[in-house]
């Protein structure tokens, strides 16, 4: 059959591909929409010495900076935590509430969701392709009609292609930082980082920011 010749040939493996990795994009969109992304128990207790336990050494942060208790959900935060009004708990290193997720981005999430903008950026670049490919263009009313799904289809792969891109760049950059975007944009509002020496204090070098975010 012409199936089993395509088989044979390998022409089926780029659809397949395709089409895992699109399954793979949904699985992970539900994975980090639905998974806890650090909420902070009521609980719990911040001990003395957790960044140490955590592996993260702030020297430069001053003595005379407290954690402070959530005037929200009246837990004590640990340092790099916020109060989410969407989600209405305190989030451990709290990056940014995500309106497309309907969940912050946090500790334990950030990880899969830079996984899962990645995952993304390839399925949206090769469905451009393909859209892209199927394209031949002629100044007439009649081939408009014909092509305007394609053509429409294109525009907004790359539409969203960008958004992806420029979201995915935008948080490697703060990770090879170790910064959060809420750290980035709030730096003036923050205690521990407008009374730090350092402008930022969490920073240990790309190589190591990026392993001890990845891994």
């Amino acid at each position: 059959s012409d199936l089993r010749k395509q088989e044979e040939r390998g022409e089926l493996l780029q659809p397949l591909i395709f089409v895992l990795l699109v399954l793979c994009s949904v699985l992970l969109y539900f994975k980090v929409s639905l998974m806890d992304p650090g909420f902070v128990k009521p609980e719990e207790e911040v001990k003395e010495g957790e960044n140490k336990e955590r592996g993260v050494v702030i020297p430069q942060i001053p003595g005379d900076i407290k954690l402070r208790r959530c005037g929200y959900c009246l837990v004590k935060q640990p340092m790099r935590a916020k109060h989410c009004q969407l989600c209405q708990h305190c989030v451990r290193r709290y990056d940014h509430h995500c309106p497309w997720l309907e969940n912050c981005v946090g500790e334990r999430n950030h990880p899969l969701f830079i996984v899962y903008l990645s995952v993304q950026l390839v399925v949206l670049l090769w469905g451009g392709h393909v859209a892209w490919s199927g394209l031949y263009f002629e100044q007439s009313w009649e081939w408009l009609q014909h092509n305007i799904f394609l053509l429409v289809s294109f525009l907004l792969i790359l539409i969203f292609t960008l958004v992806v891109l420029l979201l995915l760049v935008s948080h490697l950059y703060l990770i090879s930082c170790n910064t959060t975007t809420w750290e980035f944009m709030s730096h003036h509002r923050i205690s521990y980082l407008r009374h730090s020496e350092l402008e930022n204090p969490f920073d240990q070098g790309i190589i190591l920011n990026l392993w001890r975010f990845f891994c």
